[in-house]
């Protein structure tokens, strides 16, 4: 494809003396309508290097480059040099690039096969895996899909929160209260019952904490018994975890958890000694941040038991001296970019100066409309019990329209749970939102199933004109204003998804894909696709494909599917 923006930096670097390519190449916009050109360059900033009005630059700025076969013209509108790239030219360019890259289009190498690590979703074992579990796990995913379509060498981790005390208090409740064969038969619900209770009898019985800590300090040393009930604590609720990773299609590489690193602690605490880093305060290990406005960072309790901040470190340096990662991401909730922004410091101030590569990526609340949640309290939505719901409802509304439809299951799974996903996806990643019923299933206006049907159209129409598109298509037909309004778009996908990951906000892509739906759905509207003039069929047909095809990959870039019959 050509790269039109670079095109006119070359012509303008020619005329001006004092920008670098690269400074005329941020300063090219694109206007925001058509109106007034496909690429426009502001003259303001010439005003000092040629000591003239911007207006009067900008019009022999116009008057030297508009004599180019690249443009149908070139208009100065007051500081503006507006750029008209002849509309034949343009759309070979880019429809021509998707018929050839096809399921790679908008990817790229720039990664150069650099190693990134994503760590997201990372639940806590034993406790239920809730609708404030899934802005990590899709954000996550969709960073990771983002990165590996640009060529980077990707590792998902999934964290699991499986070691602290929260395990010394569930041994304590299975103990006292528990029943083997109810845990095996319905694990989370019934270990969440165990964990709900303790914290209400603690509340009469405050010795249960202290046991609940002694109980953590023998699994950390090993303890048989604690060691058996943890890991097998861990089995039932991975079991149920990739249940719901399934419907949604998340993958992860390495399930490595807080509990992988207990036995990699002592060493790195030794480093930190020997860094004279650990300082003695009240009976425990700290290291003092008071230099960069920050709180102490707590390494080791007083009875010598460690904290997530110990298990953050200790991860790191292993991810760093196994994978030699380019960037160590993770996508964790805002609420804790204190606790980031410590254990970053601490790893800088061991001398590590990879520090900067590791990058936390934090995204807004989920809240109940009647409240905040709370697994203590057994205040949660289940993501199974929302992702199952959605699944049913898009089955209601396909057997209502579209009975006939084969594989009625399968598209319900993928709409239904696009929807959900795409949602999630909408917004900037850093919004609070209240998580609703209603909204997750209302499938009108800019939403994932609009985007779905969208895609399933342009397969529609592929299917019933069944024209071979081939490299006879006469480009200079596709005149009108709808169908270059779609070129346009189309032609901003690879530079969409590396802001995409540049940002690490996958909602870009959102946006971006709804805005090729509503400019196919109007090109579609507009001009009718299989007519008798097979010249203009044909290349209608080929912006059909292109359309369906970065939606397509839009999509698959959120982890969303593309159904082709809806």
């Amino acid at each position: 494809m050509i790269d039109f923006k670079r095109k006119i930096a070359d012509m303008l670097e020619q005329k001006i003396e004092g920008l670098t390519k690269e400074e005329i190449l941020e300063m090219i916009e694109i206007p925001p309508n058509s109106q007034m050109g496909d690429f426009a360059f502001p003259c303001f900033k010439l005003a000092k290097i040629f000591r003239k009005a911007p207006q009067m630059i900008a019009q022999e700025i116009a008057e030297s480059i508009r004599e180019n076969d690249l443009f149908e013209k070139v208009e100065n509108a007051a500081a503006y040099v507006n750029c008209f790239i002849d509309k034949a030219i343009f759309a070979k360019s880019v429809v021509e690039e998707v018929l050839t890259k096809g399921e790679k289009f908008g990817s790229s190498n720039i990664g150069e096969g650099k190693k990134v690590i994503v760590e997201f979703s990372s639940p806590n074992i034993a406790k239920p895996f809730h609708i404030g579990h899934i802005r990590s796990t899709v954000i996550g995913n969709a960073i990771y899909k983002i990165y590996d379509f640009l060529g980077y060498d990707t590792v998902t981790i999934n964290h699991l929160g499986d070691y602290g005390t929260q395990f010394g208090k569930l041994i304590v409740a299975f103990k006292n209260w528990g029943d083997e064969k109810e845990v095996e038969e319905n694990p989370i619900p019934t270990l969440l019952k165990l964990y709900i209770k303790l914290h209400e009898e603690v509340e009469k019985n405050p010795a249960l904490e202290d046991e609940s800590r002694m109980w953590f300090k023998k699994l950390e040393d090993g303890d048989e018994e604690a060691k058996r009930l943890w890991q097998w604590f861990r089995e039932v609720s991975l079991k149920e975890f990739n249940r719901v990773y399934g419907m949604l299609n998340v993958k992860f590489d390495s399930y490595a958890g807080e509990s992988f690193y207990s036995d990699k602690m002592p060493r790195v605490l030794t480093m930190m000694e020997e860094k004279n880093l650990l300082k003695e305060s009240k009976g425990a290990d700290i290291v003092d941040l008071e230099a960069y406005n920050m709180p102490p960072a707590l390494i080791r309790k007083s009875d010598g038991s460690t904290l997530y901040i110990t298990r953050d470190i200790t991860a790191a340096i292993y991810r760093k001296e196994n994978y030699d990662f380019y960037k160590n991401i993770y996508v964790v909730a805002s609420q804790q970019n204190l606790h980031f922004a410590q254990w970053f410091k601490v790893i800088e101030l061991m001398g590590y100066e990879w520090a900067k590569d590791c990058i936390h990526v934090p995204f807004g609340l989920v809240s109940l409309e009647d409240g905040t949640m709370s697994t203590r309290k057994g205040r949660v939505v289940f993501l199974e019990d929302v992702l199952k719901k959605a699944v049913e409802k898009t089955r209601e509304i396909i057997e209502e329209k579209n009975a006939k439809l084969e594989n009625i299951e399968e598209v319900a799974k993928q709409v239904g749970i696009g929807a959900v996903v795409f949602q999630e996806l909408s917004n900037n990643r850093i919004k609070d939102y209240t998580f609703s019923w209603d909204r997750t299933l209302n499938f009108d206006g800019e939403t994932g199933p609009y985007v779905q049907y969208t895609h399933a159209r342009a397969c529609s129409v592929l299917r019933k004109a069944q024209v071979k598109i081939d490299e006879n298509v006469d480009y200079a037909l596709l005149g009108n204003e709808d169908a270059m309004d779609l070129v346009r778009i189309i032609e901003q996908f690879p530079e969409i998804v590396e802001e995409a990951a540049r940002k690490y906000e996958p909602s870009i892509v959102t946006r971006y894909i709804v805005n090729v739906a509503q400019a196919f759905n109007r090109f579609y509207h507009n001009s009718p696709i299989i007519v008798e003039d097979h010249k203009l069929q044909k290349v209608r047909l080929a912006l059909v494909y292109a359309s369906k095809e970065t939606i397509k990959n839009g999509l698959g870039l959120l982890g969303i599917a593309a159904p082709e019959k809806m």
